[in-house]
Parts: C-alpha cells; structure tokens; sequence
C-alpha cells in the first residue's frame, strides 16, 4: 500500500513510523508514471511490510519536498525515525529495493 501524503501530514508520518521510503512525482512526468506501479508492486510484496511507502506530489507541498532535497523527479527518500537516510534521483526500481534494504 502507498499513502499519499501533503505538507500537513508528511512530518506526522516520518514521526509514527521507523522505516519511510517516500517517492516524489509530479504529474507531467513520464518516469514518475512508469516507476508508480513498480512501487505499488513492491510496496504490497511482504518482505517489506516493515516498511511504509508514500508518495509526494512534489509541485504541491513544498515542505516535503525540501525534507529530501529534492532535485530531479522521480526522487527516492528513506527515513529511518524521521531522519533523512539517503536519497537520490531515479526512476530505477533496482534502486528502490536497495535502498529498503538499507533502512529494513
């Protein structure tokens, strides 16, 4: 499952949960719409129930944005107990299952 998340929720979910990956999008962009259903599929594959996927539309909440330091889209950010991990630019799923694994 992936939660949708705004500027008015994104620091109550980083604070509630141990392990984020959050996947910034916006709605003109191509790689954003290829890599959603690859995150959907994994986000609801049990080896990473452990872990809370959310998605950010980064054009409309800005304060999200800037907790990644968001430069490119897609953009991939890990929190682990509401602190910045790792994040990156890329619309590689390889990546996203790697960078799981380094907060799971």
């Amino acid at each position: 499952m992936v939660i949708s998340a705004t500027d008015s929720d994104f620091s109550t979910l980083l604070a509630d949960n141990k392990n984020v990956i959050v996947k910034y999008y916006a709605d003109w962009c191509g790689t954003c719409k290829l890599l959603a259903p690859k995150f959907k599929r994994i986000s609801d594959d049990d080896k990473y129930k452990n872990v809370v996927f959310v998605e950010v539309n980064a054009e409309e909440n800005h304060t999200a944005r800037k907790a990644a330091g968001v430069t490119n889209l897609p953009y991939l950010a890990t929190f682990k107990n509401g602190i910045l991990v790792e994040a990156f630019a890329t619309g590689k799923i390889e990546v996203v299952e790697e960078m799981i694994q380094k907060i799971g």
